[in-house]
């Protein structure tokens, strides 16, 4: 089981201090909600674990099977203006580098759309339990 564990940094503000395994990040909300923007949100870490798994998974692919990705770029976009009707849009756009046939290109741009993310984010039943 994996775990995340998060405190705030100052009383009565929002920053917070995320650790992650041995990794400590800090989070915050935008300035417009009442934080100090002095760090991504919660909205950007969902948003930013999209982006990775599509870079990371084209990576895993193309290693996999011998191809010569050399590097992945990926470019995530949110819409959140129906957000309260249950609707959260994401545009993603990847490039990708390196000598790849036009073949090579569509085996890695079908994993990418199927990424463990990707997947769990528009497929799975996430259950939250208040502990």
């Amino acid at each position: 089981m994996n775990s995340v564990d998060s405190h705030t940094i100052q009383a009565g503000e929002y920053p917070q201090t995320v650790r992650v395994r041995s990794h400590v990040l800090t989070s915050d909300v935008a300035q417009a909600t009442g934080g100090q923007d002095s760090a991504p949100g919660p909205h950007d870490f969902f948003d930013t674990a999209l982006a990775t798994c599509k870079s990371m998974t084209a990576m895993w692919y193309a290693k996999r099977k011998g191809i010569p990705l050399e590097r992945v770029e990926t470019h995530v976009e949110s819409d959140d203006s129906a957000e309260r009707t249950g609707v959260y849009r994401l545009r993603v756009r990847v490039a990708l580098f390196g000598p790849l046939s036009d073949d090579q290109r569509a085996d890695v741009l079908r994993a990418i759309a199927a990424c463990p993310i990707h997947k769990l984010m528009t497929t799975s039943d996430v259950q939250i339990e208040m502990a």
